[in-house]
């Protein structure tokens, strides 16, 4: 038996398929290059050194008992974030 071709609607359908699967793919590296080129801009001149400053003194508050557990944690996390993303820099 012969295998059956596939017809040229098939083909011009597929076509349009990657034709807007690959619009869809420049658009989101568009945009994802563009929200990097926002987030450079609003950087806090805060340098590693003063965060590691913080986290201490973080440390030393929640250690004297003036700052809660979960006070600490919240901003624990976010000044690690925050120093994770000036190391990976």
């Amino acid at each position: 038996m012969a295998t059956r071709r596939t017809t040229s609607d098939k083909r011009q359908r597929e076509r349009a398929k990657q034709a807007k699967a690959a619009a869809k793919r420049a658009r989101r590296q568009e945009k994802t290059s563009d929200e990097d080129v926002e987030t450079s801009t609003d950087e806090d001149p805060t340098t590693t050194e003063q965060l590691v400053k913080r986290i201490e003194a973080l440390h030393v508050s929640f250690d004297e008992g003036t700052l809660s557990f979960e006070d600490f944690e919240q901003q624990r996390s976010e000044l690690v974030d925050e120093l994770a993303i000036r190391l990976a820099q």
